[in-house]
């Protein structure tokens, strides 16, 4: 089997670049990676919208105070950036985050709940910072600045299996989507030693909770002692690489510890005042570690819907540039990622365009121009015959919905 590099394809395909002088782990997206991205983003947010996520902002670094509060920096400082002092004062202390969680927890008690707001499903693609070794950094995949798909759900004791259930289908259709290969399910549990947080008995309950989830869906899984979070078990989703390697990609987590650290509550049906669960869960992970993923697995040629340049529009001669202009602003307009290209031979253009792994060339000669169609020649697939340009676009916009 050829091993795939998505490093090698992200150079090719200029998708993204690294520089000694920006820092090691710190890629930064060039306009084709960008756009790929941006179209991904688009589309988790709404799925998540629709699946009642509230989508919020907060800043990349947070007080020191706020993760000796989380545990972050008890338990995970290996992980994270040196504490920055502004002055000499400890409230002058800072932290770039390494999750969104203590941000999502402070969102969550910003008021007073109530019983009637749960699940309150918090989402957010921010930035987190995490102090990985310079020897195991490469490429996309192990980075030191990312954009994590986050989300942070606030829910009473008796609505977690349900809500877990839910966001198991979420992942579902993310991953069918985006063309992920499933590789199996893990459950990582709490180990022994200091890392984890918190008593037996709430390790206990949550993870019997993902245990019954698990079995409930009717889903294989095993078993994985030692990998859970310092705050709580998970839920792992294995995913299979081009190199037919299991990775994890996405993951659901309970979470007893926070809420009770920040001290958060609701407001039951009887008036009285109780504690919520969190779950933490992710999508699709960061978009570094997906799109290292997506490069290799679809070999740079990615689906209609998230392809960098979706549509290039080739005239034959210099007498159709305006029709070729026309048609790919029509597709702009309609919200495709269209664009002329002039330079070569009609053939050397089509070889390029397959070469870059652009899904659609809309060829335009002088019989085209005249009747006001195109040639629609699919990525890796015979040209189809000539088409009215409204039929093409109509044709391509209904391809290029995700949803």
């Amino acid at each position: 089997m050829l091993m795939l590099d998505h490093r090698k394809l992200g150079r090719e395909l200029e998708l993204f670049a690294t520089d000694p002088m920006a820092g090691a782990g710190l890629p930064m997206w060039l306009p084709d990676g960008a756009a790929a991205r941006h179209a991904v983003e688009e589309y988790l947010r709404e799925e998540e919208r629709r699946a009642g996520y509230q989508h919020v902002n907060s800043p990349p670094l947070g007080k020191k105070e706020m993760y000796l509060t989380s545990g972050h920096l008890p338990h995970y400082a290996d992980d994270m950036f040196p504490v920055m002092a502004l002055s000499s004062s400890p409230d002058d202390e800072f932290v770039l985050r390494p999750s969104a969680c203590p941000h999502h927890a402070l969102i969550y008690r910003s008021r007073g709940r109530s019983y009637r707001e749960l699940p309150l499903r918090i989402a957010e693609l921010g930035g987190m910072y995490r102090s990985e070794r310079s020897g195991v950094l490469g490429g996309l995949s192990r980075v030191r600045g990312m954009w994590l798909n986050d989300a942070h759900i606030f829910v009473a004791l008796e609505q977690v299996a349900d809500e877990i259930a839910a966001v198991l289908r979420l992942i579902d259709a993310a991953h069918a989507k985006l063309g992920v290969k499933p590789a199996g399910l893990r459950l990582s549990l709490r180990g022994d030693g200091p890392k984890y947080v918190g008593d037996a008995a709430m390790w206990d309950r949550a993870e019997q909770i993902l245990r019954d989830v698990l079995a409930g869906s009717g889903r294989a899984f095993v078993e994985v002692p030692g990998e859970a979070a310092f705050y709580g078990p998970k839920i792992d989703i294995q995913v299979e690489d081009a190199g037919g390697r299991e990775m994890t990609l996405s993951t659901i987590q309970v979470d007893f510890h926070q809420p009770a650290r920040f001290d958060l509550e609701y407001v039951d049906s009887a008036g009285e005042r109780q504690r919520p669960v969190m779950i933490h869960r992710s999508l699709v992970g960061s978009m570094e570690r997906l799109f290292a993923y997506l490069i290799e697995v679809h070999d740079g040629a990615f689906p209609f819907w998230y392809a960098p340049r979706q549509l290039q529009v080739l005239p034959i001669s210099s007498g159709q540039d305006g029709a070729a202009a026309d048609f790919a602003k029509a597709a702009v307009r309609a919200g495709l990622r269209a664009e002329v290209v002039h330079e070569g031979s009609v053939s050397a253009r089509v070889r390029r365009s397959a070469q870059q792994r652009v899904p659609y060339v809309a060829i335009i000669g002088p019989a085209e121009a005249s009747s006001g169609q195109v040639s629609l020649r699919p990525r890796n697939a015979p040209g189809l015959a000539p088409m009215p340009s409204g039929e093409v676009l109509r044709r391509l916009v209904s391809e290029a919905d995700p949803h």
